[in-house]
């Protein structure tokens, strides 16, 4: 017996010493790899020599599943062999699910996911995390991390529903495993989405339940503050697309408010004591430039454009400094929806040439990025469009925005689409197409404005003053002014037309709007000489020609551009070069 236990106690020992061996020389190839993949530079072929060597030792099924992972992420995140880092992906998912090995298992799925999208093999992509999702039940970080990756999925895919209910499974899964933090990030999720779907008959109860639960957890006050940055972007934007600027002031403080609070807090090193609250909404210098950009798209709205330029010029400048360590694609995109509001800016002050290398950034930017040109196309189209109207291309603007209506389904682009080029069938003076009559169901008050019907056109300025009154649209104030002031003087009633074009004149300055001031120095200077005011008449037309030389200097400038050639193009994504304009050739009629 003695001799039997001795053997025994011999063989446990020879066991125990050769998996220490074993370990050890695992132990140390994983330091040797971890070494030169955190290297400066990083030495990734060293590092992807060193995790292969650990195959031929023949190692444990849970160590050769972890090694296919690691070496699967290394050639995913560090090479373009994406072949190779597949096929190791794939071996660590088969693998670690005979060892139920949760962590690789999960990760290899989650990993895996993303390069099937990125090679568009999606249909492979999808039934992966439907698998991975069902057998994550008990391992509550990666079913809630999951389900959130596979509602992304289907967002990019356009199919919002399945998103929507797949968001609603996480928020009711995060209540049940006790994670009202995650629950809210679930609900607020879905919340944005069902904006993007305008079902604001489902979205109203929806945020009034994600401001009690974020009101009512305690817990890390960065998550906190971060789930009420989240909460308030999606109320500042709810605002902002019923166009109640006025109406928003409280909601948008509070969210500056809030990410000031953010700014000064220090990130907590202590873990939550819940799994499912290991998430995290963005970091504080995104949440940053979401905050600017929405301050942007409020002053842009309310007419304030050197306030939109001020923080649009803070935004950017942030941006260049978060891209030059983080390439997040949400920066790209931020970068992009703040760009196309300064080209909108730029052009409505008078500053096309500016504005035209703006947008030939925002072809650079979607040069870089297939989803974001596919996500910004129809809007880039846009753009060209209404800078093809500021300088009197009227063929070019028609071509944009026709591409630009081929392009989008969502419902305000187009009708705004649909509005400006209206705009350009009746300055071209083609009334009697048919495009022209099927206009009249989406943009009537244009065609009655420019049909000399001066009773309709009288009521729905009327109608609009006292919209935009309500709620400080102070661009929209200003050109529904000159409109009825340019009306008042055709009829003769020259006290009234002063009434209104002095108010537009003075808010145009304000903002500042180019157009309207030119416009409204014409009528002064013409309402003067009506009433016999020499000096006024002559210090207006003076105004009028200092308007009349800056835009014509600029539109000599843009129209000199290599970017100019921008203005033909319609198809495809966007040139990446240009060549020089010998010199403008449009007519400044229209401007002056």
């Amino acid at each position: 017996m003695a001799a039997q236990a001795a053997a025994a106690a011999q063989a446990a020992a020879a066991q125990a010493a050769q998996a220490e061996a074993a370990e050890s020389w695992y132990l140390a190839l994983l330091g040797f790899a971890e070494h030169f993949r955190t290297s400066s530079p990083p030495k990734i072929r060293l590092c992807v020599h060193c995790l292969q060597a650990v195959f031929p030792f023949k190692p444990p099924q849970r160590i050769e599943a972890r090694t296919h992972l690691q070496l699967g992420s290394v050639l995913y995140h560090h090479t373009k062999n994406s072949e190779q880092a597949r096929s190791h992906l794939e071996k660590a998912w088969l693998i670690s699910q005979q060892v139920s090995f949760s962590y690789v298992k999960f990760e290899a799925a989650s990993l895996l996911s993303e390069l099937y999208c990125q090679e568009n093999s999606v249909d492979a992509a999808k039934p992966l995390l439907r698998k991975a999702i069902q057998i994550s039940q008990q391992t509550p970080y990666w079913h809630c991390r999951l389900l959130f990756q596979l509602a992304q999925l289907h967002t990019l895919e356009k199919d919002l529903v399945s998103a929507c209910d797949l968001l609603g499974v996480g928020a009711e899964y995060a209540r049940v495993v006790g994670s009202e933090y995650t629950r809210a990030l679930f609900l607020l999720s879905k919340g944005m989405l069902l904006l993007m779907e305008r079902k604001l008959q489902e979205v109203h109860p929806l945020l009034t339940l994600c401001g009690q639960i974020v009101e009512n957890w305690q817990g890390n006050p960065i998550q906190k503050e971060s789930l009420r940055v989240f909460f308030l972007v999606l109320q500042v934007t709810h605002y902002l697309d019923a166009g109640q600027v006025k109406s928003v002031k409280p909601c948008l403080k509070q969210l500056q408010q809030c990410i000031q609070t953010i700014s000064t807090l220090h990130d907590d090193e202590i873990l939550p004591s819940n799994p499912a609250d290991l998430f995290h909404w963005l970091p504080k210098e995104h949440m940053c430039v979401l905050v600017y950009l929405v301050t942007v798209m409020h002053s842009m709205q309310a007419g304030y454009l050197e306030k939109a330029q001020k923080y649009t010029d803070k935004a950017l400048m942030q941006l260049e400094k978060l891209k030059m360590l983080d390439c997040s694609p949400i920066l790209s995109s931020f970068q992009v929806i703040l760009l196309e509001h300064i080209i909108m800016c730029r052009l409505v002050t008078g500053h096309k040439a500016t504005a035209l290398q703006e947008i030939s950034q925002v072809c650079q930017l979607c040069q870089q990025s297939p989803r974001l040109f596919s996500n910004h196309a129809a809007q880039l189209h846009t753009l060209l469009g209404l800078y093809c109207v500021s300088v009197n291309c009227m063929d070019n603007a028609e071509a944009q925005f026709t591409t630009a209506l081929r392009l989008t389904n969502h419902q305000e682009l187009w009708a705004f689409i649909v509005t400006n080029l209206a705009s350009v069938y009746i300055r071209e003076g083609n009334r009697h197409q048919e495009v022209v009559g099927d206009m009249l169901h989406v943009c009537p008050g244009v065609f009655g404005l420019r049909r000399g019907r001066h009773p309709v056109r009288k009521r729905f300025l009327r109608e609009t003053l006292k919209m935009s009154n309500a709620e400080d649209l102070n661009r929209l104030t200003a050109c529904s002014l000159v409109l009825l002031g340019h009306i008042f003087y055709v009829l003769g009633n020259h006290r009234e037309s002063n009434n209104m074009v002095v108010p537009a004149m003075q808010l145009a300055s304000k903002i500042p709007d180019m157009s309207v001031q030119l416009w409204s120095s014409a009528l002064l200077r013409d309402l003067n000489k009506a009433c016999g005011n020499a000096m006024d008449a002559h210090e207006a037309a003076q105004m009028h020609q200092n308007f009349s030389q800056q835009l014509l200097q600029d539109h000599i400038e843009a129209c000199s551009l290599p970017e100019h050639n921008l203005i033909t193009w319609t198809d495809g994504p966007p040139p990446v070069q240009f060549q020089a304009q010998n010199g403008p050739n449009t007519s400044l009629a229209s401007l002056l």
